[in-house]
């Protein structure tokens, strides 16, 4: 019972609060540290545009969690203005409207990060792709919004 409660404790942590922020890269890749110092141990490489949820901010440096749940610390100069999404489904469908009888516009595979055009609404958030397309991606089919 016990570790049945702390399974589910530590599976309910990995999941993004209500209410959330959320921040991403900018235009370049960051390095990912287990503490807030460029003399702690590197953990991971962020690609750009790479987006996290927010759980503690510095003055030089904030503490993230990305999609997978893994904690780290990037320097806030790394951080970027630009909201984005990843994909956490294997395709997700991107509409011309935000309906599900709505055209399709495109679809992106899982872990395609896109760029977010305007704010979630009704279910829906409006997206970019790196190539110019744009369209509406249902918001249970995304993280980081």
């Amino acid at each position: 019972m016990l570790r049945a409660a702390a399974g589910l404790a530590i599976a309910l942590a990995a999941l993004p609060a209500a209410g959330a922020e959320f921040r991403s890269l900018g235009e370049r890749h960051a390095i990912l540290y287990d503490a807030p110092s460029t003399r702690a141990d590197r953990l991971f490489v962020a690609t750009r545009l790479y987006p996290f949820e927010v759980l503690v901010k510095l003055d030089q440096w904030t503490k993230v969690r990305d999609v997978n749940g893994e904690v780290a610390w990037v320097e806030n100069a790394a951080l970027g203005t630009r909201p984005t999404v990843i994909v956490t489904v294997p395709l997700a469908d991107v509409r011309a409207g935000p309906d599900t009888q709505a055209p399709l516009a495109f679809e992106a595979y899982k872990h395609v990060v896109l760029e977010v055009v305007e704010p979630p609404a009704g279910g829906w958030v409006k997206v970019r792709h790196r190539d110019g397309q744009e369209g509406f991606i249902r918001i249970a089919h995304i993280w980081g919004a």
